[in-house]
């Protein structure tokens, strides 16, 4: 038992939940050939759910607020990619 409430696996699925997440907007967009900044804005929806997830509904000894203060920094910073590539789509890499 760790001192904070959570087993080291249940931590570890805690991390993996967002990147599958992402990974499966990002391979869901390429095959139905989304435009980029539509992909961004809905990896930002769930990185925003996954943060409110992980702060807000989280049992208070096992809630993650710095993680999900990473996730809603994510989610800024994929909010602005988005708008940036909706903007200009030649200009974004993404």
């Amino acid at each position: 038992m760790s001192h904070t409430g959570v087993e080291v696996f249940d931590f570890l699925l805690f991390s993996i939940y967002p990147v599958i997440g992402l990974l499966a907007i990002e391979g869901i967009s390429r095959l139905i050939k989304a435009p980029k900044w539509i992909k961004l804005w809905v990896q930002a929806a769930v990185s925003i759910g996954f943060g409110v997830y992980y702060w807000f509904v989280l049992p208070a000894p096992q809630n993650f607020p710095l993680t999900a203060m990473v996730m809603f920094a994510l989610a800024i910073a994929l909010i602005y990619q988005g708008r940036r590539a909706k903007i200009s789509p030649d200009k974004s890499s993404y």
